[in-house]
This record gives structure tokens, sequence and C-alpha cells, in this order.
């Protein structure tokens, strides 16, 4: 039997648009190319805030604060589902300067965000994070409870349209029908769709990360200085990122940022200058303008659907996304203004 819903892309924003959808009792496929959130999904550190708030447009920063919203309740139902532990943690940020104090005080004033000043830094106490990885193994592992269909190591060859509509979508292991599609491919979103998004501004931009392993306690709180953060893991490990490099699909590492991100590390926390470098990796995020992510139907093709392009922050919108695109599918209100989330350039 064909499903009602395939979703082109298993990552974060993949994995949770199909537990939403399911949760009404639709039939639900997932393909995915490689493994289910081993991209940009794995890649991120996992901050559940845009890094400075006050910086961005404001649907970057309904989407997050929806996000935010839900999160607690989110990942409790994922961990009770499944028993893994997604490790969020309301830790808070320090911002060190150079800072728009002003900037910052009206921001966090107007949104209701705590904030503390001191002469040397901000300090954002409600900022939260989750582990990516361990997010991604309870989301497989509901997506599998839930009965949902997971294709992985599937690749999308081509898509087939019969006049408004998306009719099959081609892929390595055969052709695939379903009555409603929906693009969650990230930064390879455009490729999968090919002529029927032929102008759509969604590109990969390279991020490198390094992982620290410290006793735990060395640090309690992200750092944040002029791009550069530092998120400590309960167990007393420590990302550091991060690079944001337009250079295409090359998810290679340079020795250039490395030494950077080194270089920034022993700066942020002097600590660090013991504590053994144990990996170093990339991934791509899905580059968009503004860090504002499609979350629409197609203009044209009316059996296809958009949630992708969120850029650097699609593990704190994943929540929030998945259940306003539900929404839009079903024709009931979502409880924010979509325009800005339109899909352009098809």
């Amino acid at each position: 039997m064909n499903p009602d819903f395939l979703i082109l892309g298993g990552g974060i924003i993949g994995l949770s648009t199909a537990l939403e959808l399911a949760r009404d009792g639709a039939r639900v496929t997932v393909v995915e190319r490689g493994m289910a959130g081993g991209e940009s999904s794995w890649a991120g550190g996992g901050i559940l805030s845009p890094l400075l708030p006050w910086h961005y447009a404001a649907p970057v920063n309904q989407l997050c604060h929806l996000g935010n919203a839900l999160y607690p309740d989110w990942v409790a139902d994922l961990q009770s589902a499944t028993g893994i532990d997604p490790e969020y943690w309301r830790c808070g940020m320090r911002v060190l300067p150079p800072f728009d104090a002003n900037a910052a005080r009206d921001w966090c004033a107007q949104h209701g965000w705590p904030l503390v000043q001191d002469d040397s830094a901000l300090w954002l106490p409600e900022v939260a994070q989750v582990r990516n990885p361990r997010l991604i193994k309870a989301l497989r592992a509901a997506v599998l409870a839930r009965g949902i269909r997971l294709l992985e190591e599937t690749e999308i060859t081509a898509v087939t349209r019969a006049g408004s509509r998306l009719s099959a979508i081609h892929t390595t292991h055969g052709h695939m029908t379903a009555a409603t599609y929906i693009v969650t491919a990230g930064a390879w979103s455009q490729m999968v769709l090919g002529e029927l998004a032929p102008h759509w501004p969604i590109k990969p931009m390279r991020g490198q990360m390094l992982l620290f392993r410290a006793n735990p306690g060395v640090l309690n709180h992200v750092i944040l200085q002029q791009g550069i953060y530092l998120i400590p893991r309960r167990d007393g490990h420590i990302l550091v990122g991060s690079t944001v490099e337009d250079v295409s699909f090359d998810k290679s590492t340079t020795d250039a940022a490395r030494t950077m991100l080194h270089g920034a590390a022993i700066t942020l926390l002097p600590a660090l200058q013991n504590a053994p470098l144990i990996m170093h990796w990339s991934g791509l995020r899905p580059g968009s303008v503004e860090n504002i992510p499609t979350i629409a139907r197609h203009p044209v093709i009316e059996n296809l659907y958009a949630n992708t392009g969120h850029f650097r922050y699609g593990v704190t919108m994943a929540p929030a996304s998945a259940r306003l695109l539900a929404s839009l599918i079903a024709g009931t209100a979502p409880g924010l203004d979509m325009a800005a989330y339109r899909w352009v350039g098809a």
C-alpha cells in the first residue's frame, strides 16, 4: 500500500516531520540518501537559540521561540518512548565582548528573555542545548517504534511530475509513489527536485567543529564570543565551533580551521590547554537567505511541500516547523504568520 506521505530526507527535520504526521494515523515513509541524521543534524552543536537573537530577523526568532517552548515536552516524550536521553540541558550562555549591550537589553526586554549584564559579559540563563547524536538516536528509534517506514542508504535520482502533481520519485532502489511529498533534504533539497525548484536559494554551507575531552564540571554553560562558541556536555566533552564556509558540497576539514578553532578555544577556556583534542569534523548546513527556512507548499505542484533550509537552527526549529507544516497540510490555523516561510525560486 502506498504511503500517505513520502518524506524526502531523513535528518532531524525529516524525522520530526514524520513523527508529527504519524500522530494522526498517517502512513509515512522517509527516504534518506545516507544514514538518518548523518549529515548536518549530527554535525551541529545543539544550542537551542539563535546565537545572538537581536541579530536575526523576526521569522527566525519566532520559529526558534516556538521550538524552545515545545522542546522540554518533546524530548521528554522521545525519552519516554525510546529510553534514550537526548540530554536536554538549560545550561545558560555567557556572551563575551564585543557586543551591543543596548540592542541586547532592548530585545530581551521586548521578548521577555532574562538577561544579566556586568562589565565583562552578558548572561542568558534560559539558553538550552541538546546533544545532537543522542537526539538523532532517539528520533530514529521513535520513528521505527511508531511504524514509520525508514529507507536509509536510498538516494533519490529523479522525480516525475504529471501536470500540477508530483507522481513518483525514483531512487537507487526503485520508484515510489505517495499522495503527498515533502522535501526535507537540507543542503541537498534543490538537488533532489532539480528543475522543479531551479532557483531555490538553499545551498550547502560548511561548518567545522572540534571536540575536546575534559573533566565534568570544567565548563557548565555555553561561552560565545564573536561567533565562536564552546558547548559543554555533562560528561565533560566540550565542542568548539564553528566556521561558516561557502564551499559547495566539500565536506573536508582544513588545517586552517583546526588551528583557528583550537586557538580560540584555549583563549576562551585556558583549562583546555591540557585537554585532549579527540575529533575534528565538518557538516553541510542548508544555507538560506537570512536563515529563514521554507515551510510551505510548492507554488505550482499541489501535492509537494517543503520543510527545509533551516541553515544553522534546524535542531532548534525542528519541533516547531514540523508542527507548523502538519497544520498547513491539514488546513488548520498554524498560529504563526507563515508568509515569511513561503516557497520562493520555484
